[in-house]
């Protein structure tokens, strides 16, 4: 199976598989969360459950492929992300298999882009969450995108100190940036 796409005038073709999310066409969910993000020259960027490695990608073409970081814990993911990243000829990116970001020590981002999966628990989103905080640089962004909302905000806000919102054709969008190098503060309980 394979589908193309053209993002900021780049064009891109992705091979996937049926036992992968989304294998006939980008989702609607990524898509949305790609269209409230500008990446800019040189930024860092993590696509944190990468999949077949659309987001990441896109995102090597404008920010070079060595400032891009793709994970997945499938290994199935992680192979038709190494294939479409030679394909769309920014194989200098970095794919490696990982449960969220518990098997690498990557930091610095810029960006870290997730649709997580949103239908499980909530103990992944989370780890993508409170792990992802702590990999941001100052002023960098963690931006995911899911079909519920209040968990994620409250969640999002309590971290990092608020959060941006949009909703696009039934998906929620979230930004947090990265304002301080610790958590935000916790209410104190008289």
């Amino acid at each position: 199976m394979a589908f193309s796409l053209t993002y900021q005038s780049h064009s891109f073709t992705f091979e996937t598989a049926p036992e992968l999310f989304s294998p006939k066409n980008l989702d609607k969910g990524t898509e949305a969360m790609l269209s409230t993000v500008t990446f800019g020259p040189g930024q860092r960027v993590l696509d944190l459950g990468c999949g077949y490695g659309v987001v990441g990608i896109l995102a090597a073409k404008i920010v070079r492929p060595e400032n891009v970081v793709m994970t997945d814990i499938e290994p199935a993911a992680i192979q038709l992300a190494r294939d479409n990243a030679e394909q769309n000829q920014v194989d200098a990116v970095k794919i490696m298999q990982s449960d969220g970001l518990n098997d690498h020590h990557e930091t610095d981002f810029d960006w870290i882009l997730s649709n997580p999966p949103y239908h499980t628990d909530f103990s992944i989103a989370k780890n993508f969450i409170m792990k992802g905080f702590n990999r941001l640089k100052i002023g960098g962004r963690m931006v995911m995108v899911t079909r519920r909302r209040l968990w994620y905000q409250k969640k999002l806000t309590s971290t990092f100190g608020g959060v941006d919102l949009k909703e696009i054709d039934g998906y929620f969008v979230f930004h947090a940036e990265k304002r301080r190098a610790t958590y935000a503060a916790k209410k104190r309980r008289r």
